[in-house]
């Protein structure tokens, strides 16, 4: 009697873990482990006075489903958000982290969620994918394509957009001889939670 039940226990967990899996649920990604950055450029005519930004942004969120209806969606607080450039003062960080938070740029006091969710995945081999999605920035959706590839169980990429498609205008200082350019390249390393 405590054989079968053991048995119909476990045969209970296996359609459980089945179905969980067969739905298309995935895994949800490990915030701890995994890293999102984007990297803004400078430019202008004084550009060489300047300096290009990196800034972290902790995923808040997220899931990835590896199976036959492969999907991704994550999410990002943008007031968490961190200006890294180590090669400044504290002071011309906190500036910086300042503007960026702010309504000139991203105003995360309006728009604190940034969001990815697939909308296709296509395979390009094994350990490589290409991932088309929605972007949803500063309240504005915009359709983003992304190259990714496994590695050592890490889905790693990059892509770029550009802050104007979403609603923002990008820095201008000295009368625009120093700014930053419209395009961002965004790479990310996601690890799925164990």
């Amino acid at each position: 009697m405590k054989l079968r039940k053991l048995a119909l226990g476990i045969l209970a967990i296996g359609v459980w873990f089945g179905s969980t899996s067969a739905s298309g649920q995935g895994k949800a990604i490990d915030g701890n482990k995994s890293r999102l950055k984007i990297r803004v450029f400078k430019s202008g005519a004084f550009a060489a006075f300047a300096h290009d930004h990196e800034i972290e942004a902790p995923i808040a969120e997220g899931t990835i489903d590896s199976s036959d209806h492969a999907s991704v969606q994550l999410h990002v607080d943008s007031r968490k958000m961190r200006v890294l450039d180590p090669e400044i003062s504290a002071d011309a960080r906190a500036e910086i982290q300042h503007t960026m938070q702010s309504a000139k740029v991203l105003d995360v006091e309006k728009f604190p969620d940034i969001s990815y969710q697939s909308t296709s995945v296509t395979g390009r081999g094994e350990g490589h994918w290409e991932v088309q999605g929605n972007l949803t920035l500063h309240g504005k959706k915009q359709p983003v394509r992304v190259k990714v590839l496994l590695e050592s169980g890490h889905y790693r990429g990059s892509t770029s957009i550009k802050q104007g498609e979403f609603g923002i205008e990008p820095i201008r200082i000295a009368g625009g001889t120093v700014k930053v350019k419209d395009e961002v390249k965004i790479e990310f390393d996601i690890v799925p939670a164990q």
